[in-house]
């Protein structure tokens, strides 16, 4: 077994390489070797794993924990207040099983293809809006705004505020380095918003996923009591005191699927239409095909998903991985991005194939900590690509290839903007 733990702070890789071309750059770190000691992207120590099957064993493994009261030398991550911190991403088991079962039933497969149609008239409304003017920046007016509507529709926000979330949750996913002070600005005022919006439904509840988690919040759903509406049915059997939520979990869950439900969809769905615009064939055999879009949004998930890290971990033990020992409480990065591109799972991976068998790949996460709102992501990302490319046969790229730009994070991958003509 391996054993590199005294590497010194001078020895870590520098992978800000990785920002200007991932891909390649995880192909290099993989074939060096399976698991490599890094400045991660906050500049701390970290230990990144490359291979697929390892980083689908690590996803799964409960001896790595989410909790960052585990870490070792005060890692603390985003600097949120308590109120927005205690979230699914930041849980073990129990409180990880008892916090998501509250919520897991709105969003199961079938729960979310009710939601088809309303996503589909959303879609249309926006590409309505943008249709005669023959071009448009597509992540401004398309991929980012549908999200949006979308999460706010299950959590009941209204739209005279939906604005103010978009800009809210852009200025936590892409810090101005010039401003840093906005990102703490756009977390104090979405908890004040928050705060304001749970009074209200508390008042006044609605038919909403957030008024549901109310309910569960203070006791008021009896077991098998719940009706048919998406707030009531997330908390469909959750009414005994011992599934309750606290005050900071109901306030942290519905930030998450906020900021989780918004980031991963947009970038998704740019992603996967740049991947069309760049491979013509296969965007004219889906438009021609497109009953084939639900299995090709698997491949656009692999070959160019928007999550390039898992949520940061750290072992309640020495761990081996890959055949290196990881000391208990240091921080464990697994590379989606990386494994999805692993020869060994996915042969020829750097090639764009809607029609491969791409099930097992890991955008979504696996195991416990499998990403709550995959079902509704995949759903967006195939409803947005059949109005879009349908509507729009001679969709092109509106510019140079070589003129997008990617947000430059190591922890996500999405387009700054889509310029696109039809």
């Amino acid at each position: 077994m391996q054993n590199t733990a005294e590497t010194g702070p001078d020895d870590l890789i520098d992978v800000t390489r990785l920002l200007d071309d991932p891909y390649a750059g995880y192909a290099a770190l993989r074939e060096a070797g399976p698991v490599h000691r890094i400045a991660g992207p906050d500049g701390q120590p970290a230990w990144l794993v490359t291979r697929y099957e390892d980083v689908r064993r690590c996803l799964s493994d409960p001896r790595l924990s989410l909790d960052k009261r585990n870490a070792r030398g005060g890692y603390r991550g985003f600097a949120l207040p308590p109120a927005l911190d205690a979230n699914l991403l930041n849980m073990d088991p129990p409180d990880h099983t008892r916090v998501r079962r509250l919520v897991a039933k709105a969003f199961t497969p079938a729960r979310v293809e009710k939601l088809r149609e309303p996503v589909r008239r959303l879609a249309d409304g926006l590409l309505d809006a943008v249709a005669d003017a023959g071009r448009t920046d597509l992540i401004v007016s398309y991929a980012g705004p549908l999200p949006i509507m979308v999460i706010c529709d299950l959590l009941g926000v209204p739209e005279r505020d939906r604005p103010d979330f978009r800009a809210w949750t852009d200025a936590l996913i892409t810090p101005d380095p010039a401003r840093p002070e906005r990102a703490k600005e756009a977390v104090v005022a979405m908890m004040r918003y928050y705060t304001g919006l749970i009074a209200a439904k508390r008042a006044a509840p609605g038919d909403d996923l957030l008024s549901g988690l109310i309910l569960v919040r203070d006791g008021a759903v009896a077991e098998g009591d719940a009706g048919a509406g998406t707030g009531p049915d997330a908390a469909e059997g959750t009414g005994t005191a011992g599934d309750r939520l606290s005050e900071d979990e109901l306030t942290s869950l519905a930030f998450l699927l906020l900021f989780a439900g918004y980031e991963n969809t947009v970038h998704l769905i740019g992603n996967s239409v740049l991947a069309l615009l760049d491979h013509p064939e296969h965007l004219t055999a889906l438009r021609t095909n497109p009953a084939e879009l639900s299995a090709a949004v698997e491949e656009f998930a692999r070959y160019d998903g928007p999550a390039s890290l898992a949520i940061r971990r750290f072992p309640l033990e020495d761990v081996e991985i890959g055949g290196v020992r990881v000391p208990a409480g240091e921080s464990v990065l697994l590379s989606l991005a990386s494994a999805n591109r692993d020869p060994e799972r996915f042969p020829a991976p750097g090639t764009f194939d809607p029609g491969r068998d791409a099930t097992g790949q890991l955008m979504f996460g696996h195991g416990i900590h499998h990403c709550l709102g995959a079902a509704l992501a995949r759903l967006q990302t195939e409803t947005a690509l059949t109005a879009l490319i349908s509507r729009f046969p001679g969709l092109r790229l509106d510019g140079p290839r070589a003129g997008l730009r990617y947000r430059r994070t190591l922890r996500a991958r999405g387009l700054i903007s889509l310029p696109v003509a039809w």
